[in-house]
């Protein structure tokens, strides 16, 4: 069962506010997901309160705040990940291309291949590289037995890994290093041809170098897809992000183009938060 967020009381001791400040539709950008007034509950206790946000296509957007603050809670609800967990529940909507991802008679397998996911660690199957990335496109009934190896291809090659691992395919996945690995299952999620691809804390488990080649290939990636990047990596988010979106107490504090949250946040806690006073 998922651990609750959203226990994380304000430094002050304070109850914090609960209408978020700066929530905006990014001017120019047609919207990829929307967000609207959407709550979540671990059983009594409530972890996301009203979340109105877009996150606009062909964009890296990060969602950051400290631990416990409603960021894993809103990425693993995009592509519901809480429907298992005993006693979870939820008001308002999420919306993929304008359609309600909680829509009675939704596809759920089909959402999760729209919305593909990578997490904090590595976690390859127990299988050789190459049937690693053609799981999905095999169970989804992507493409043919013939066209199966191109899309293979296709998809190592755009999370920069076919030149490492073109003769090693036959090898099992968990033989790579922890960059290789992360890469992999970046691999296995573009084989399915994702909308969104969501992405919680993948840099924590890697060394500065990987983390460095998997912050080059989600500014790569974001041509041809969004990404929602959850990160305690301030300077990452600054990085790579075009938007960025502060997560406290399980609210949406703020949300706005990354520059500027970072540089002229309009809201104080946003400012405590990324100048170190707490977190």
């Amino acid at each position: 069962m998922s651990v609750p967020e959203a226990t994380v009381g304000r430094p002050d001791g304070q109850t914090p506010k609960a209408e978020p400040r700066g929530v905006v539709q990014p001017p120019g950008q047609p919207a990829a997901l929307e967000s609207q007034a959407y709550s979540f509950w671990y059983g009594p206790t409530q972890a996301l309160h009203e979340i109105n946000c877009t996150i606009p296509r062909n964009a890296i957007t990060a969602l950051i705040g400290p631990s416990g603050c409603g960021k894993t809670t809103f990425l693993r609800s995009v592509n519901r990940m809480h429907d298992l967990t005993p006693g979870a529940r939820h008001s308002g909507d999420i919306r993929l291309d304008n359609a309600s991802i909680f829509a009675p008679g939704t596809d759920v397998v089909d959402l999760r291949r729209r919305i593909g996911m990578v997490f904090q660690r590595p976690n390859p199957f127990p299988k050789p590289v190459y049937d690693n990335v053609a799981y999905g496109p095999r169970l989804n009934r992507l493409c043919s037995d013939r066209e199966l190896p191109d899309r293979v291809e296709r998809a190592l090659r755009d999370a920069a890994l076919w030149d490492e691992v073109q003769d090693r395919l036959r090898e099992p996945g968990t033989s790579l290093s922890g960059g290789q690995q992360q890469r992999l299952c970046i691999a296995r999620a573009l084989a399915n041809e994702p909308e969104l691809l969501l992405m919680d804390e993948p840099c924590s488990a890697l060394d500065p170098l990987a983390t460095q080649r998997i912050e080059e290939l989600l500014v790569e990636l974001k041509q041809r897809y969004t990404i929602v990047l959850v990160t305690h990596n301030m300077q990452q988010a600054a990085r790579v992000a075009d938007f960025t979106g502060f997560f406290y107490v399980g609210h949406l504090v703020e949300f706005g183009e990354t520059n500027q949250l970072f540089t002229r946040p309009a809201d104080e806690r946003t400012e405590a938060y990324i100048t170190g006073r707490f977190g």
